[in-house]
């Protein structure tokens, strides 16, 4: 198979050819394996290859032979490294298959290799010490985003059509919009994230993938969607799947429209511009679209702060466990001057204030139930300016405590956190361009459990304004 064959398929696409036997699993793997050759020295997305297992392929399975990457974080694969993109985890081997690696296993998908993401996935770009910046393939002197960068950067460059990625404040959405992506982030309960985590970051962060197409999103989750005995939620699965609601119409939405960030940002023309064709587009598809101020049900302030305490006492223990098992001292030698700052900060919160920030999670989460009683989608950009250049994110960050980093955080991405917050599910779609040649995405979010109206309307809007064709400069199609 040559590459521009490979790079012209989705994922459910590839399965198809292995099933009427145009192509060998060996095969796929040959050509993932080269595509990663021809792009990653340039953006810098994968930190670790291995050899596949194809030996227990269910050819029936939905990707079954699909070449597949997971995240340095949150997922574990038996013997394996899984390093959470840090100095203090380097080396650090996995012992056992986590639940949601067993479940992409018998999807079928052939796993060969780890995405760069940054040190505990805690930012919304991917520059970390221990592997370099992962590089945008639209423009390699930008950010591909975060947390998953390397996760989008890989299917947005061609390597592989879908890949595993988490989202915890907009870290599936932020990347898909920075590369041009579809991101869906489930709404909590969905995934499970055991057995050695019971939620991550207190329920805010979720996990599945980005895809160059709606479907391969959709048939992921029918993969990955529930639950091991002892998990802290349970959000149950629909009568039909999610695949086959993609070619489903949406019937007429009601669509609440959101310019300004709850922080008071306002996007930059290019992505005001994407925002107002999108509202253009929804209403010739016959949604009935109004816009309605920001508001999250408690200021901003208290938000980052409620934030910031839940992150970052969550990632002391985190820490703490990476240093025992490593033998190494936790310190600037070890970890990034940002996540030394979090895990300082993580240590000051009391278990009152990790109550009280709870507390501010119900009163957003009891606003935006409101809100999604009165419309079906809310609609904002997933970010308010075009992808930063390399270097920009972490400026002067040996000067910021844990409340800054984290304020820094939400400061570049303002739209995505409440989806986590609430629980809610959320999609970024690739429904923009910019005049130089940059992907802008728009930022879908519904009411809880309510990922089905997501997935028709992305099916909608794929059919409408297709962007699958779209190349960046860097792809492995080109070789």
């Amino acid at each position: 198979m040559q590459l521009h064959e490979y790079t012209s398929f989705d994922g459910l696409g590839l399965a198809q050819l292995l099933r009427e036997g145009s192509v060998s699993a060996a095969e796929l793997q040959d050509v993932a394996q080269r595509a990663c050759a021809a792009v990653n020295p340039l953006i810098n997305a994968v930190v670790e290859l291995w050899p596949a297992d194809l030996t227990a392929i269910d050819h029936a399975a939905p990707f079954a032979g699909v070449p597949f990457l997971i995240k340095d974080v949150a997922v574990t694969m038996a013997g394996r490294r899984s390093e959470a993109g840090s100095r203090l985890g380097a080396g650090h081997v996995a012992p056992f298959d986590s639940h949601l690696m067993t479940q992409f296993r018998a999807a079928g998908l052939a796993t060969f290799g780890r995405t760069s993401t940054p040190e505990m996935a805690f930012a919304t770009t991917t520059e970390p010490f221990l592997y370099g910046a992962t590089r945008n393939p639209w423009n390699v002197n930008l950010s591909a985003g975060g947390s998953s960068g390397g996760a989008a950067a890989a299917v947005a460059a061609g390597i592989v059509p879908l890949a595993h990625a988490t989202d915890a404040a907009g870290s599936i959405r932020v990347p898909a919009a920075s590369t041009g992506l579809f991101g869906l982030k489930p709404s909590r309960g969905r995934v499970s994230n055991g057995p050695a985590m019971d939620e991550i970051f207190s329920g805010l962060g979720v996990q599945l993938g980005v895809s160059r197409s709606v479907r391969d999103s959709a048939a992921l989750l029918d993969c990955v969607q529930g639950i091991m005995p002892g998990e802290p939620y349970l959000t149950s699965a629909p009568g039909q799947s999610w695949l086959s609601q993609v070619s489903q119409e949406p019937g007429r939405l009601r669509i609440a429209m959101q310019r300004m960030a709850c922080n008071g940002a306002r996007p930059m023309p290019a992505v005001d511009a994407a925002l107002q064709d999108t509202v253009r587009l929804l209403e010739s598809l016959g949604h009935h679209v109004e816009e309605v101020p920001p508001a999250l049900g408690v200021s901003w302030q208290a938000f980052v702060h409620a934030n910031a305490g839940i992150w970052c006492a969550n990632l002391v223990p985190w820490i703490d466990g990476l240093a025992r098992e490593s033998g190494r001292g936790v310190s600037l030698d070890t970890l990034e001057p940002s996540t030394l700052a979090c895990y300082r900060y993580g240590q000051t919160v009391s278990a009152v204030d990790v109550v009280a920030a709870l507390d501010v999670r119900n009163t957003v989460t009891r606003h935006a139930g409101a809100l999604f009683g009165r419309y079906d989608v809310l609609l904002t950009p997933t970010l308010p300016d075009m992808p930063w250049p390399l270097g920009r994110y972490g400026e002067k960050e040996e000067q910021l405590d844990g409340l800054g980093w984290t304020a820094r955080l939400f400061e570049h991405s303002p739209y995505t956190p409440l989806a986590n917050v609430a629980g809610l599910p959320a999609m970024s779609v690739p429904l923009g361009m910019s005049i130089d040649g940059l992907p802008i995405g728009m930022q879908f979010m519904a009411g809880y459990g309510n990922d089905g109206t997501l997935l028709r309307l992305a099916g909608q809007l794929e059919r409408a304004a297709p962007w699958g064709q779209r190349r960046p400069p860097v792809w492995a199609g080109k070789v």
